[in-house]
Parts: C-alpha cells; structure tokens; sequence
C-alpha cells in the first residue's frame, strides 16, 4: 500500500491545509501499518509550471527543434509517485478562488494522455479509477454548497472535475473554512475539521482491508 502526501500551501507552519493533510497522514498511517508514504512538498520543492521547452519533454510527439527540449525529471516523478499511490493526500488551499498554482503545475504533470486518460471513440476516458483521494481544504470564506459564495469556489469543484476526468471517483473532502473570519472561527473550523478525519479514515480502511 502506497500513500502519496501533498502538500501545495506557501504558509508553512501556519498553513491549515497542512494541519489537516497531516492529520489526515497520521490517522491513515496508525490505521494501516506498514503502509509507505510518499512526501511531495510542492512550496519547498516546486515543479516547474509548463513551457513549451518542458511541454515538449512532457509530450515528446510535439515536433521542436532539439534545443527547445528540456529534461522535466520532476514532472517524471511527480507522474510515477502519482501511478503508484493507492491512496492520495492532497492539501489544497484556496487562493483567489482556486488552487495554488504550485498544485496546478502538479496536475499538468499527471494529467497526461495515455498514462492517465485516453480518448476513444466514444470520447475521453480515465485511467487512473481505483484510487482514493482525500483533500484537505482550507479557504478564508465560506463556500461550501448551499453558501451565497458558492458558485465562487473553482477549488473543490475543480479538483472534483479533474479528477473524476482521469476516472478517481472516490474522494473525499476534509474543509475548514471561514477562517479568515476570526479567531474564534478559525479555532472552531479547525477543530471541526480535525475531528472529521478520523471518520473518513474509519470509512476508508475496511475497503482496502476487504
């Protein structure tokens, strides 16, 4: 059993995105010894967003001339972590509507043709289903479904509709939101959130266990 952590927000220590993706870590990992964790710091250890000299390295049937091409071995990586998880962590802030852009030159790098969907006659098909995905969702306002600002969110929805894209269809959404409303919000979002982990995990393990 693989376990993929990433982590995109450019708050460090004072990141909720990351308290929870940790938490969430750290509860899977108790659940399920032995399982092996991959860490994928994209703030400390970003991947370069695409060019046209990494887009030919990425899509090698692109004709360029030679010395436009690139060697992108963290986007080669990024996709071989990526194909190996059984399980994905993904903390995911939201910022200015949407993903950090760090995510965003992750998922450039793993939504390729051919590795994780293709098209076929009766249009595009995913290719990486059987995966589990938890995102750990942090945003300053209040967005969730049923919010007067929820048709604003590009950030849960899009990364519901990239992923079901390449066929992931199980996942789930630890949030904290509202947390640029307060103190006392924050706290209350976080602890909420927190304590939601252990029933996502609960739910998660007997299916791999099965």
């Amino acid at each position: 059993m693989k376990l993929l952590h990433i982590d995109s927000s450019v708050l460090g220590e004072a990141s909720a995105s990351r308290e929870l993706s940790a938490a969430i870590v750290k509860a899977l990992t108790g659940a399920m010894p032995g399982v092996d964790v991959i860490r994928r710091d994209l703030d400390a250890d970003p991947i370069p967003h695409l060019d046209s000299r990494l887009l030919a390295a990425v899509r090698p049937e692109i004709a360029v001339a030679s010395a436009t091409r690139a060697a992108d071995e963290k986007g080669a990586a990024a996709l071989e972590e990526f194909l190996g998880a059984d399980i994905v962590v993904i903390g995911a802030p939201m910022y200015n509507f949407t993903i950090a852009s760090q995510l965003k030159a992750w998922l450039d790098r793993i939504i390729i043709a051919g590795k994780t969907f293709g098209y076929t006659e009766a249009g595009a098909k995913g290719l990486a289903g059987g995966k589990k995905v938890i995102i750990a969702s942090s945003r300053g306002g209040l967005y969730a479904p049923g919010t007067p600002q929820a048709a604003n969110d590009c950030q849960e929805t899009y990364l519901r509709t990239i992923l079901g894209f390449i066929g992931i269809e199980d996942i789930e959404i630890v949030r904290a939101e509202g947390l640029a409303y307060g103190p006392e919000q924050r706290e209350a979002a976080m602890r909420a959130a927190l304590a939601s982990v252990s029933s996502v995990v609960a739910g998660l393990v007997p299916a791999k266990a099965a």
